[in-house]
């Protein structure tokens, strides 16, 4: 009897016990932690100042945490994907650009086929007019369309008229193009021209070695990529002298009308234009790092420089001969 006495107290202990630290973990979960604060010897109303200013801490919930996880890995995997993914440049792209010939001969005796099938010399173009030269090639997906589209649109915002003022060679760096394509190409591009019935457009077809010698000449440089079967190149317009030199390089696929306008007119030593045409050209300059026209700030000094002593001998002409007349 004694030791179920005994063992009932013991039992009874460990349930009190129990039931004190359950309580006291409910006491320090409710904000009983002061009577331990208290009883080692802090002061709880300090320390409440103390920590007032600062923000209190809150649980986050697992479930945004895990959110935030996922959509950060969301935002960053493409990312990662893409750089891993990006395929590297081809080495021929080095190769591939337009390095200016200004005042370089173009080969005129180079034999080229035109769009009817009839074998011509390049200077038969040549003698008389200014010549805008774009080497394209007639099968080209995208750029070389962009590059004739382009110069149509300038073309058309000209006063200026192709046959009359100024003649169109479109020539082939494909020496598997065919004529019946190069006309194709020509008849697309004199129905959208709205100047003229399309004289003095000019499609022309050749071979290797007269390709060669015409692209070398104007610094056009190009490579044919095998495994899509396509040329990569550049895209400009050149404009080309009477005599056949070269004189103004525009790149890109937009060519602006008064860039283009500009250049015939000193590609044909202002035999083209009118007195705004040469204004212009004082104030604007070529510039041949861009292939546009800039305005030239000491032209323009020169130019107003030179007007206001002319203005000021006038004005002094006139003071003189008034003087004189008072005289008499």
């Amino acid at each position: 009897m004694k030791r179920l006495s005994n063992h009932f107290q013991f039992s009874v202990g460990l349930r009190q016990q129990g039931s004190a630290s359950v309580s006291g973990r409910e006491k320090r979960a409710t904000g009983g932690g002061r009577i331990a604060a208290a009883g080692s010897g802090h002061n709880p109303k300090k320390r409440t100042r103390f920590l007032r200013g600062l923000p209190r801490r809150r649980n986050v919930p697992r479930f945004l945490l895990l959110g935030s996880i996922c959509l950060a890995g969301l935002v960053a995997f493409p990312c990662v994907a893409a750089a891993q993914a990006e395929p590297p440049v081809p080495e021929f792209f080095n190769d591939i650009g337009i390095a200016q010939r200004i005042g370089d001969p173009l080969p005129l005796d180079a034999l080229f086929t035109d769009e009817t099938g009839k074998e011509v010399r390049l200077g038969s173009y040549f003698g008389k007019k200014p010549v805008i030269l774009a080497l394209v090639y007639f099968e080209c997906p995208m750029l070389c369309t962009m590059v004739l589209n382009g110069m149509l649109r300038a073309i058309n915002a000209l006063s200026f008229k192709s046959g009359a003022d100024f003649e169109i060679v479109a020539v082939s760096f494909n020496p598997k193009d065919t004529p019946e394509l190069a006309m194709g190409k020509k008849t697309t591009y004199v129905e959208g021209y709205r100047q003229g019935n399309g004289d003095g457009w000019h499609f022309l077809t050749g071979g290797q070695e007269a390709i060669d010698q015409l692209t070398k000449a104007v610094g056009f440089h190009y490579v044919y990529d095998e495994k899509t079967g396509q040329y990569a190149h550049a895209s400009a317009l050149m404009i080309i002298t009477a005599q056949g030199r070269v004189a103004r390089y525009l790149f890109g696929i937009e060519y602006s009308a008064r860039d283009l306008r500009l250049a015939l007119v000193e590609a044909s030593k202002n035999r083209l234009g009118s007195v705004v045409e040469q204004v212009l050209l004082m104030c604007f300059q070529y510039d041949p790092s861009t292939g546009k026209y800039s305005l030239a700030i000491l032209k323009i000094l020169q130019v107003f420089g030179s007007l206001t002593v002319l203005a000021l001998a006038f004005g002094i002409i006139v003071l003189v001969r008034r003087g004189k007349k008072k005289e008499l």
